[in-house]
């Protein structure tokens, strides 16, 4: 297994990630479905180097971005020093490998060498499977939360409560 960042010629794979994942959301009903990104963010993303993919024999199986600033959807907790996982997508075909787990793996590495104390992510509504998911690969579960500004957010971040995780490296 590696993990690369992601470059331009990737863009194209990155948004099939996408669609199959909104598809199998699609198909979970009862879970928040993702929109349909903005290619511009995701271009922004690869040229600042956070957007990431990890391969299996030279095949993408996973893929993900990271921000170091996410204020609307952490608001006061912003101000930590965090690196934020968003849009983790999976190759259908390598469903159930606990690919999570993995990228926290590899965060923990990452965010040590900058001295980030938390690793973090979100997703939206109450999927109690999504959350036992997280929870399993090392994340504490915050709880769910309104958020109070989503202007500048994804559509789908109006849908539903905010569920927040984070690992706390206790690094001070």
């Amino acid at each position: 297994m590696q993990i690369k960042t992601a470059t331009s010629k990737d863009i194209n794979e990155i948004f099939s990630f996408y669609k199959m994942a909104s598809a199998y959301q699609k198909a979970k009903k009862k879970v928040v479905v993702w929109p349909d990104f903005k290619r511009d963010m995701v271009e922004t993303e690869i040229a600042e180097n956070r957007q990431f993919k990890m391969l299996i024999n030279n095949e993408v199986v996973c893929i993900w971005a990271i921000t170091f600033s996410d204020a609307q959807i952490w608001e006061e907790k912003n101000k930590d020093r965090a690196i934020y996982i968003h849009r983790i997508a999976t190759n259908p075909n390598f469903r159930g490998n606990n690919f999570v787990a993995k990228i926290v793996e590899w965060a923990k590495d990452y965010v040590l060498k900058k001295e980030i104390q938390f690793i973090r992510l979100d997703t939206l509504g109450n999927n109690r499977k999504l959350i036992a998911h997280y929870k399993n690969a090392g994340f504490d579960f915050l709880g769910l939360f309104n958020l109070k500004d989503t202007s500048n957010l994804p559509d789908h971040y109006t849908l539903a409560p905010v569920c927040l995780f984070e690992i706390d490296l206790h690094i001070k």
